[in-house]
């Protein structure tokens, strides 16, 4: 699908806060409430939009630990470590990547005790070879 210049202006602003309503949207980027109502409503029907979310506040994302895990898993054992890793609840993204390692997995847990538990959950699942874990120790730039 072919975004336009608006659409991806009404995209930030959505992602800036996505219960922005669409009165304020529009005055925002100088178009009618029917206009960017009709935008609102082909971006979700095109997939462009599938949801609305929550975002934390500052002060709760910040009392989170979160680490990457780099995971190096066997041969064909992909799918398997996937749907594993689907049910650790720490996990927030996985990420299929090249080079040495195959996956990184970001994890968040409330204490570094719980996130060294759930580091050992993700160490001992079938099919993963190898971890190497970073702990995440500051943000320097979230968008």
């Amino acid at each position: 699908m072919q975004l336009t210049e608006r659409d991806r202006e009404l995209l930030s602003l959505l992602g800036e806060n996505a219960r922005t309503p669409v009165a304020t949207l529009a005055k925002k980027l100088s178009l009618s409430r029917t206009t960017v109502q009709a935008r609102l409503e082909r971006l979700e029907r095109e997939g462009v939009i599938v949801g609305y979310g929550v975002r934390l506040s500052n002060e709760y994302s910040s009392s989170l630990v979160r680490a990457h895990i780099l995971i190096t898993i066997a041969p064909k054992a992909l799918s398997q470590v996937t749907a594993s890793l689907g049910k650790v609840t720490a996990v927030i993204a996985l990420h299929s990547v090249s080079g040495t390692f195959d996956l990184i997995a970001i994890i968040e847990a409330p204490s570094i005790s719980e996130l060294d538990q759930f580091i050992d959950q993700i160490g001992i699942i079938e099919g993963v070879e190898r971890t190497l874990s970073s702990i995440i120790l500051s943000t320097r730039i979230s968008r």
